[in-house]
């Protein structure tokens, strides 16, 4: 992993987030700088960036801050906590497996709006085109 460092900003440019949003999400325990500089600015690892980015996924999905908060428990101790027993590793995986069903029931639900979308402006191309005057001879 790499240990480098960045400032709210560079994290913001590449999460596409606004410096707002990941502030909120700091105050909401979604996500932690990692270190502060001795300026005390916030520094952000990769680690963050990704956190960062799974939130971001999330959201246009509909999920809650504190279902966001649940997921991101589970998959933070995958991954830090290898010595997991089979059942308490199985009850983690079988969260996250939820949550993959939800995303793609959601996706589901956004694609059939999205042909609705479509359709609708189909239409409505369809009738001004058949009103407009017709060009001149």
């Amino acid at each position: 992993m790499d240990d480098k460092h960045m400032q709210i900003g560079e994290v913001a440019a590449r999460t596409e987030l606004s410096l707002r949003t990941i502030r909120h999400y700091e105050e909401t325990g979604l996500v932690t700088p990692s270190a502060r500089s001795r300026g005390g600015f916030r520094l952000y690892a990769e680690t963050d960036v990704q956190r960062l980015m799974t939130i971001r996924r999330m959201k246009p999905l509909g999920f809650t801050l504190d279902q966001m908060r649940d997921l991101l428990d589970a998959t933070d101790r995958l991954d830090r906590e290898p010595g997991l027993g089979v059942d308490a590793r199985e009850a983690l995986l079988e969260r996250v497996r939820e949550y993959e069903q939800a995303a793609g029931e959601q996706v589901d639900r956004l694609r059939t709006q999205l042909a609705r979308a479509e359709d609708f402006a189909a239409t409505l191309r369809a009738r001004r085109e058949r009103t407009l005057p017709a060009a001149p001879p």
